[in-house]
Parts: structure tokens; sequence; C-alpha cells
């Protein structure tokens, strides 16, 4: 005979699950050939690492109860990304530092867990306003990228289509677009042209590769490598400074 967990906030419903008793907000990176990973391959892999690691994940009532993990603008797959977020719900408080190695460990590389708070007030959502991406574009020419960039940003609209799951549509990229910077990359063997877009979420979002698709079609700009795009950055959009600052700073805040 099955027993009700002590203290479940609805023990009427089916299969009551114990209450959550902490929340942790958790920043991860997709690198290297894990940015072809969707997100639903993400999901599948999280939460099998959140049972491989033993952390004690809270669970939804009902019929087909589901682990308590709330996922908040995923990269597009493809692109990499350094400033991803996600926030767990366990029945038991934990050092975020312990969850966040124990994960980590738990994950394949390339997937790296890299950051890990207690959750404050507010919605972690809520302040992921504006991402910042790097760009690769690889044997392009700087000036010329710049010259794309001026044309760009000088105009009003810039309208890319897009296949959406409504089918085919235009997106206006221009509106969301704060800013655009290119340098020249002679580091590696294959010098480069470096592209940084600061993009405000919008609805619907603008991507790395419509910010590309508009200078093709504004400014004629022609690529011949595969660029890569990595997000460096995502959270409150500083409208003096014009950058993307710390998402989870509120919550270290309130924890200390």
């Amino acid at each position: 005979m099955s027993t009700t967990p002590e203290g479940t906030p609805n023990p009427e419903a089916p299969n009551p699950q114990l209450p959550i008793a902490q929340k942790i907000r958790l920043r991860y990176a997709k690198r290297g050939r894990l940015r072809f990973t969707s997100h639903r391959d993400f999901s599948r892999a999280f939460e099998r690492a959140i049972r491989r690691s033993g952390v004690p994940i809270g669970f939804s009532s009902g019929y087909t109860p589901h682990p308590k993990i709330s996922y908040a603008n995923a990269s597009p797959t493809g692109a990499a990304s350094e400033a991803e977020f996600l926030e767990i719900g366990l029945t038991q408080v934990l050092d975020p530092a312990d969850v966040a190695r124990r994960l980590d460990e738990a994950l394949p590389p390339g997937i790296d867990v890299v950051d890990a708070v207690v959750a404050g007030p507010g919605a972690l959502a809520d302040r992921l306003e504006a991402s910042e991406w790097r760009i690769e574009l690889p044997s392009a020419d700087a000036d010329e990228v710049s010259r794309a960039a001026e044309e760009y940003l000088a105009a009003d609209v810039v309208e890319v289509e897009r296949m959406t799951k409504r089918g085919l549509r235009m997106i206006d990229t221009r509106a969301a677009v704060e800013s655009l910077r290119v340098h020249r990359e002679d580091a590696s063997d294959t010098p480069c042209a470096i592209l940084t877009v600061v993009v405000r979420h919008h609805t619907p979002s603008v991507r790395p590769d419509d910010v590309l698709a508009g200078l093709r079609s504004r400014a004629g700009l022609e690529l011949e490598g595969t660029p890569v795009a990595t997000r460096v950055a995502q959270g409150p959009f500083d409208e003096q400074e014009g950058t993307v600052g710390d998402p989870l700073a509120i919550d270290r805040d309130a924890s200390t």
C-alpha cells in the first residue's frame, strides 16, 4: 500500500509528491560539437544527468509526474553558448556549488555547468532581455563586413524570410539589433572577421543567422566559410551602456 509523502501541498492529487524545499538557478554552456544538440536533446540529457547525480529533484503531482525543471530562452540548434539558464526545484536544501559539481560530472563533455545560485525573488525569464553574440566569419574581409554592418545599422527596417511553424514569414531583424561591432582575428592559421552583435529579445526572436541574412539582403554581404555563432552573454540590458548583464546577480545579492 502506497503512502502519501509527508508535507505534500495537495495530498489528494494523483501521485502526490514531496514539496519543493529550494529552487536553484543554473548557468550552463554548450561547447564544441554539442552546439548541434537541439533543446529536446539537451532536455533528455539533463534529465538523465539529474538521475545519475542523485540530486533530489522535485516532481509535479498528477498521473504523469514531470521533474521540476524550467528552461529559459534556449539558444538555437547549431549555436554554441556560454550563457544558457534553467531553474530546478529540489526537495532538500543543498549547497548550490555542490549541485553544480554533481550535475557537471553527470553531463557529457561540452555541456558544462558553470554557475549555480539559490533562486531569489522574481522570474528568471523576465531578466533575459538581450543576448550578446560572437559570430566568427571564416575568410571574411573585416573591412567588407564593417561596410555591410554600417549599411545595416543605417536602415530603419531589414526584413528577412524565416520558416516558422505557421509557414514562411517576413521578420524585421533591425528592430532587435542594438549594436554591431566588427574586428579581425589573426591568431589562427585562417584569419577571420568577428562580428559582435547585441540583440534584444523581441517576438519573434532574432537569431544570429537572421542577422547574417539581413546583412546579405541589405548590404550584399557574401560569405565563403560557415559562420560559427556563440552566445557569450544573456541577461538584463543596460540602456545607457548598451551592454548585457548577469541575470543571476540579483540572486547572489539576495542570498548575502
